[in-house]
């Protein structure tokens, strides 16, 4: 009896493993298959320093990978202006600078646009060289496409001086003060009405020169004046003087007479 027991607990551990090692295999054949997600990993476009990837063969874990923040490259956009001064004259155009360099001009009406009003600057006296007498009109050029400048006088509708498009400023002829004067930019398509800063009047301003000369030429013709009416009044005086002295020695000469007469 204890030989057969011993037989049967033999037979049970023999036959035991290959039971549950079948029931654990038919159970994960009976189980849907369980796949992990391929996860393509983009690097940053034109980077320095970054791993390249195989997107084909790398594979990464849901639960243990994190996704990478994808950076682009800053691009400056602050644009460069052209160096060009609209109340300068005799400059390259704005538009050949930006040919020649890639700089960008203000924005510019064509040449089929009448042009804006110019802005004047000042009027200013010429007080020497061949045009002295004359009065200087500075102006800047608009943001127009311009062939020439015109002065428009007040009062003065025959006269009209022109002068270029390159050029910052015109001559005309003596003003009075108070008079207004306007410049207007002309090309191909006409031109507009003046504005009010295109305009201004006529305020004559010597310069300290001028009115130092003028201070000597006042002296140089006023000192003879002052010494002929010098003269006259000395000599009123002196005759003043004189008839008072003749006066009064008569009046004396005549009461010591009187007084003669009394004591005789």
């Amino acid at each position: 009896m204890t030989s057969f027991c011993r037989n049967l607990v033999a037979l049970v551990f023999l036959v035991l493993p290959p039971m549950h090692s079948h029931f654990f295999t038919n159970a994960a054949s009976a189980s849907p298959p369980i796949t992990r997600p391929q996860i393509i990993h983009m690097t940053d476009m034109g980077s320095e320093g970054q791993d390249d990837y195989d997107f084909n063969k790398e594979e990464y874990d849901t639960t243990t990978a994190s996704p990478r923040m994808v950076s682009f490259p800053k691009m400056d956009l602050e644009p460069l202006l052209c160096e060009y001064d609209p109340c300068s004259e005799n400059q390259v155009p704005c538009a050949a600078l930006s040919e020649q360099i890639g700089c960008l001009c203000p924005g510019m009406s064509g040449a089929n646009v009448p042009p804006h009003p110019p802005r004047i600057q000042a009027l200013v006296p010429v007080s020497a060289g061949s045009d002295r007498g004359e009065i200087q009109v500075q102006c800047c050029a608009p943001s127009s496409v311009v062939s020439e400048y015109r002065i428009v006088i007040e009062g003065r509708d025959s006269e009209v001086p022109k002068f270029g498009d390159a050029s910052r400023r015109g001559l005309v002829r003596s003003l009075e003060v108070g008079t207004k004067v306007c410049v207007v930019a002309v090309n191909n398509a006409g031109s507009r009405d003046p504005s009010e800063f295109s305009c201004k009047r006529y305020e004559c301003r010597q310069s300290p020169v001028l009115t130092v000369m003028a201070w000597i030429i006042g002296g140089l013709f006023a000192l003879p004046l002052l010494v002929v009416i010098g003269t006259l009044i000395c000599g009123t005086y002196q005759k003043f003087r004189k008839g008072k002295r003749d006066s009064t020695d008569e009046l004396t000469k005549v009461q010591f007479e009187h007084c003669s007469a009394v004591v005789v």
